[in-house]
Order: C-alpha cells, then sequence, then structure tokens
C-alpha cells in the first residue's frame, strides 16, 4: 500500500469514526425514547435535531475546571487514553477490501491490546481525582473490565482456530462460506455481554453508578475533559460493534451495496442492540457481574475452546 493510499485511509476511517460517534449521542435519544414510548428531544430546531450541537456547544463553553486538590497532569491526561486506545484500535479493523489502516497478521491481539488500555484512563482519572466516589468508580472499573478482558479473549480464540490466523482481513475472507456467528454462536454471545462490561454499559455501568458513586470515576470532570470521556465511550461502542461485525458476521460481505455499506449497515445494526439493551435491563449489582463472569462466562467461553479446538483437529486441519 503506498503512502498516498494509507493517509487517505487513515483519513477515511479516523472521520468515519469521529462522526459516527457523536452521532450516536443522538441517535441513541431517538431510540430510546421510541422504545420507551416518549417524544424524546424535539424541541430545539426542527424536529430536536440540533439537539447535538447545542449539547456540544454547552460542553466546549463550561468553566474547564481542575479541582485543587487532584492530580493535575494525571487528571487532565486520563480522559485522552481511553480516545486514543479506542481510535488506535480502529487501525486494524478492515472496511472494505483495501479500506484499512494495516493489516496486522496478530490484528486481533493488537486489538485486545489497545482495549486493555482503556482501563487505565478510567483507574488514572479516579484516582487523580483525590475523591472518594471517583477511586470506589475506578475500583469497580479494574474488577470488571479486567475480569472481563478474560472472557472476551477466550471467545475469540475458537474464531482464531478455525480461522487459522489472527489477521481481522484473513478472518472475514474465512467467512466466505459460513460467517462464524452460526459456529460460533456461544463466542458471539459472551463477546457481546463481555463488550457491554468493558464500554461500562447497562447493565454494567458499575464504575459509574449515578444513584450509588454519583458518576463514579468522571464526577470532579467538567467542560472539555467531560466531553472526552464521552466522545471516547461512544468510540468504545462502535469498535465493539464493528469488531463483532468484523469476526462473527462475515464484515463487508454482502449482496448488490458496496462492501462499506454493509459494513456501516452491519455495524449500527449492532449498535442499536446496545441502545436497546440499555433501554430494557437494570443494572446489576457488583456480586451479580463477577458471577455471571466466573461462574457462567468463563466456562462457557473455555467449553466453546475446546469444542472448537476437537472439531478442527478430528477434521485433520
Amino acid at each position: 500500500m503506498n503512502t498516498w493510499r494509507l493517509l487517505l485511509n487513515v483519513v477515511v476511517v479516523l472521520a468515519g469514526v469521529m462522526v459516527i460517534a457523536p452521532g450516536l449521542i443522538m441517535v441513541e435519544r431517538r431510540l430510546l425514547a421510541l422504545w420507551q414510548d416518549r417524544y424524546g428531544p424535539n424541541r430545539v430546531g426542527p424536529w430536536g435535531l440540533l439537539q447535538l450541537p447545542a449539547d456540544m456547544i454547552k460542553l466546549f463553553w463550561k468553566e474547564d475546571w481542575t479541582p485543587p486538590f487532584a492530580d493535575r497532569a494525571v487528571f487532565v491526561a486520563a480522559p485522552a487514553i481511553v480516545l486514543i486506545a479506542a481510535l488506535l484500535s480502529f487501525a486494524v479493523v478492515p472496511v472494505a477490501p483495501g479500506l484499512h489502516v494495516v493489516d496486522l497478521n496478530i490484528g486481533l491481539l493488537f486489538f485486545l491490546a489497545m482495549s486493555s488500555m482503556a482501563v487505565y484512563s478510567v483507574v488514572l482519572g479516579g484516582w487523580a481525582s483525590n475523591s472518594k466516589y471517583p477511586l470506589l468508580g475506578a475500583l469497580r472499573a479494574v474488577g470488571q473490565m479486567v475480569s472481563y478482558e478474560v472472557f472476551m479473549g477466550l471467545s475469540l480464540m475458537g474464531v482464531v482456530v478455525q480461522a487459522g490466523s489472527f489477521s481481522l482481513v484473513d478472518i472475514v475472507n474465512a467467512q466466505a462460506g459460513l460467517w462464524f456467528c452460526v459456529p460460533q454462536f456461544a463466542a458471539l454471545v459472551v463477546f457481546l455481554i463481555a463488550g457491554l462490561a468493558e464500554t461500562r454499559r447497562l447493565p454494567f455501568d458499575l464504575p459509574e453508578g449515578e444513584t450509588e458513586l454519583v458518576a463514579g470515576f468522571h464526577s470532579e470532570y467538567s467542560g472539555m475533559k467531560f466531553a472526552v470521556f464521552f466522545v471516547g465511550e461512544y468510540v468504545g461502542i462502535t469498535l465493539i460493534a464493528a469488531l463483532v461485525v468484523t469476526v462473527f458476521f462475515g464484515g463487508w460481505a454482502g449482496p448488490v451495496l458496496p462492501p462499506a455499506a454493509w459494513f456501516l449497515i452491519k455495524t449500527l445494526l449492532l449498535i442499536s442492540l446496545f441502545i436497546l439493551v440499555r433501554g430494557s435491563l437494570p443494572r446489576f449489582r457488583y456480586d451479580q457481574l463477577m458471577a455471571l463472569g466466573w461462574k457462567v462466562m468463563f466456562p462457557l467461553a473455555l467449553a466453546n475452546l475446546l469444542v472448537t479446538g476437537a472439531i478442527v483437529l478430528a477434521r485433520g486441519r
């Protein structure tokens, strides 16, 4: 891939992510209103379409306050870590044939490594705030995210065994006959639940827990720094949805429409599923969260890997 083509892919992928992620804020409000049988945002502009720009202007013009008791350098750097880690993960996600930043032969491992970096943002933000509620939120995040990373990685190993590669392009090509969502259905369920936990979305938003911890790890954040945390969360949701499409739903594969259009449609449908889950399920208790992970998700992911390995060996691959 020549330099200009590489730069063009970087710009296209980065622009796509940075347009979709803030737009999801408005889409989420609309879908939640639809599913909860209420109007949703309808006051700012025609059909409420200017609500998102109004919210952005409000966030950008709010006082960007740093608590005097906080560790200033770490407090300022923490929000950027989650956004940078999520954007770096997109480098290995193929949107269409030839439309990716880089095709690493360890692409899936690179994704898992980058996604695990997000926990540092939450932990550092909570610790640097030097306040009890953010610290408690950060401690919850450590237990939750580190635990669910184990199941997330294990659930993907069955796909790797079947595809015979860690490259995401090879994994998409290996699904030419049958999408992995069929033979790896158990892995898909585990990965979706682990993805929700990794992005700290309801019903797994215990690091924030408004009714218990005010807002958890970002209680002391405001203005631009809070906005970066906010956008980072939506970039993370987009990333998890894009990876599910790549690994389990054939990536860009589909009839008639251009490959990139199929990738976008599948990703948006999965994001809608995440929003539906948020609008439907209550928050877990922390002990329920851990029990679900270690008593259900871990054995299920391990059993799926063992069965997949046995089948592949039996077929002589």
